[in-house]
């Protein structure tokens, strides 16, 4: 049996040995970027069970960017995130579409403001959250200031009957607290020994200057000496009519009736019939109601508006189709430390009385107007430091705007900055708007600081088991 060597196999010629060499780079460029696929296949969990890493995938070049796959979100949770239509697991509720959140959805060059994000709000929805909307305008602003007030009386106007002698009760003419009495109109009587004294000395110089005169003597004693009794029962509040009849008759009466000394209402009695009254009693006490006045309160804020003589108005639920018209009249110096108001005293004619003290009204206080651009106070939503409006670009869309506020009169605000004539404001469900629009700028934020720029998936429901990705989790 022979052996045979098998030939050497021949030298490549150069044109095989170029070709293996542009054949091994095809391989290794084919085999990154199957590895490259495997890869980004496995990091989205995106392929299918069942299939095997080495089965070809297509591959987009990374200049060219997918369009992201819509989510659906729990509105009241917001970590349930799903890539699917169904119902939140914790409350039942249909998952929403989330909406991406991109810089188009707002006005181009609109400042962002912090912690909110623009929403879209389809017409649907609007109309059961009650969402309504209001123009910015132009027009005059400012001028009148709105607060509360109550009805007081006007200090200056009380009278009080103070007994200058003592005395004994004989008869009350008056017997009731808020019972009206006209300026000399009999109060009460009384009998008072020094009253009696009194009297008697007054027609004891009336007689002496009679006899003076009949006899030729000094006639100006005389006057003197009646003068001086006069005076006497004048400064004991005795009233002039009094004193006339006592001129006439001659004779002194027991019991002395005293009078009210003005037209008012009777807002205190102490007083009964048969009681001794000393020195200094105050039986009656008497105020005039034709005038009262009308405390307010007042904003520091504010206070450089208000001017002693500038008209006012008070409107009363006891009487809501009246408008009772009055001016300021006083400004208390010292503003109060805890509620940061000053009191405004102001004054207004009750010639019908009914303002009755302790009514409470709204008080507005009226000055000069100025023209700028206004919007509802119900369309301002107060962040704490910044004050924000929602405004309506169409579409559905709305979009956050930090304002900043000029004057009120309790109905419009004036906005100095953030708005333009002519935009819309939302004025009706603008808290609801505020806090989805909160809730997106979170989960913004959420999505920003997650892999891959998506959502945090939601937590898998107890006892479940634990989520694999591609290759049965390898």
């Amino acid at each position: 049996m022979s052996l045979e060597t098998p030939p050497l196999p021949s030298s490549p010629s150069p044109a095989r040995r170029r070709f293996g060499a542009a054949a091994l780079a095809a391989t290794a460029l084919a085999s990154a970027a199957l590895g490259g696929g495997a890869v980004h296949l496995l990091t989205h969990n995106d392929e299918a069970p069942g299939t095997h890493a080495s089965a070809p995938a297509a591959t987009t070049p990374p200049e060219v960017s997918e369009p992201a796959a819509t989510k659906y979100q729990c509105p009241m949770h917001p970590s349930i995130v799903q890539d699917h239509p169904g119902k939140c697991p914790i409350c039942g509720m249909d998952l929403v579409a989330m909406t991406p959140m991109s810089a188009s959805s707002g006005e181009p060059g609109a400042p962002a403001v912090e912690g909110l994000a623009p929403v879209t709000i389809d017409p649907s929805r609007q109309q059961l959250i009650g969402l309504r909307t209001a123009p910015v305008t132009e027009g005059k602003i400012g001028g009148t200031w709105r607060t509360s007030g109550r009805v007081v009386m006007d200090e200056t106007r009380v009278r009080r009957v103070t007994l200058k002698v003592p005395a004994f009760v004989e008869r009350v003419y008056v017997d009731f607290v808020g019972k009206p009495v006209r300026q000399g109109e009999p109060l009460f009587s009384v009998y008072s020994p020094e009253l009696l004294a009194a009297q008697e000395e007054y027609l004891l110089a009336l007689r002496t200057r009679q006899a003076l005169s009949q006899a030729g003597g000094m006639a100006t004693d005389g006057d003197a000496l009646v003068a001086a009794a006069r005076r006497k029962l004048q400064l004991w509040d005795v009233p002039a009519a009094t004193l006339e009849r006592l001129a006439q008759t001659g004779e002194a009466t027991r019991a002395l009736t005293l009078v009210s000394p003005i037209s008012g209402v009777i807002t205190k009695k102490d007083v009964v019939e048969g009681a001794r009254l000393e020195i200094g009693a105050t039986p009656y006490e008497v105020v005039d109601l034709s005038r009262v006045w009308v405390l307010a309160d007042v904003y520091e804020t504010e206070l450089r508006h208000v001017k002693v003589g500038m008209t006012a108005t008070l409107q009363l639920k006891a009487f809501p189709n009246r408008v009772f018209a009055g001016k300021v009249y006083f400004l208390d110096p010292v503003l109060d430390p805890v509620t940061r108001t000053v009191k405004v005293r102001l004054e207004f004619p009750n010639p019908d009385g009914d303002l009755r003290p302790e009514m409470f009204g709204e008080v507005v206080l009226r000055g000069t107007a100025h023209e700028g651009l206004k919007i509802p106070s119900d369309a301002v939503v107060p962040t704490g430091t910044t004050q924000v409006v929602f405004v309506a670009l169409g579409d559905g869309r709305f979009q956050p705007r930090e304002v900043r506020l000029g004057e009120s009169d309790g109905k419009s605000v004036e906005v100095t900055s953030g708005l333009k004539a002519g935009e819309q404001v939302v004025t009706g469900a603008n808290f609801l708007i505020d806090s989805e629009s909160r809730l997106r700028a979170s989960l913004a934020a959420l999505a920003a600081t997650s892999p891959g720029g998506s959502p945090p998936p939601s937590s898998p429901p107890a006892g479940a088991p634990p989520a694999t990705s591609g290759h049965g989790g390898h």
